[in-house]
């Protein structure tokens, strides 16, 4: 079987989509921008996020104790995509090998950086403010988790509630000893940490 034709989504394409995921959050509503993009568009978007991230993290860095403008400038331009890339790599890999998913990575990447974009930066606007920092990290943690359990859905195609929890469960974990324990120390020493 041939893989479906895709409609190249450009950024402005991608961000309507995202605001329909938001507003209308349903594995239903991600299976109708699940195959109008590709990995291309994922990573375009998602570095996009990384970029403004960048920028206002580095820009508020002097507020914040511990932090250094080069380090948050550099690691959120290099951790956001690799992290994006692990995790949605580790969705497709689970979800397929343990769970018998059918869907494609152009599907699980295209549908994670509808919802991961817009609540990646909506978390660095707010954590800009020192004392909601913990709060804001709790909250966009929360919506990932639930946007990401439908996107495991969707992209997917694991409509069991634990196939699907257990998928986005598993990646994450993996996700964190790769990208926590491994990636980030790697890149980030070079840069002085932080």
């Amino acid at each position: 079987m041939s893989a479906p034709t895709q409609i190249q989504a450009t950024v402005k394409d991608m961000f309507a989509q995202s605001v329909a995921v938001l507003s209308r959050p349903s594995p239903q509503t991600f299976e109708l921008f699940e195959r109008r993009g590709g990995v291309p568009q994922a990573f375009v978007y998602v570095g996009l996020a990384a970029l403004v991230s960048a920028l206002i993290a580095a820009l508020f860095a002097p507020l914040h104790e511990g932090v250094t403008v080069l380090g948050q400038l550099f690691s959120r331009l290099l951790l956001i995509p690799v992290q994006f890339g692990v995790f949605t790599g580790a969705v497709y890999l689970l979800g397929r090998q343990f769970f018998r998913g059918t869907g494609r990575y152009e599907e699980v990447a295209y549908t994670f950086s509808l919802f991961y974009v817009p609540l990646s930066i909506l978390g660095t606007l707010l954590g800009i403010i020192p004392i909601l920092g913990w709060l804001v990290s709790l909250l966009v943690t929360v919506a990932l988790v639930v946007f990401g359990y439908l996107a495991v859905q969707s992209s997917m195609n694991l409509r069991d509630p634990v196939s699907a929890g257990l998928t986005l469960l598993l990646a994450a974990l993996l996700n964190g000893v790769l990208v926590g324990l491994v990636v980030a120390p790697l890149l980030l020493s070079p840069l002085g940490g932080r």
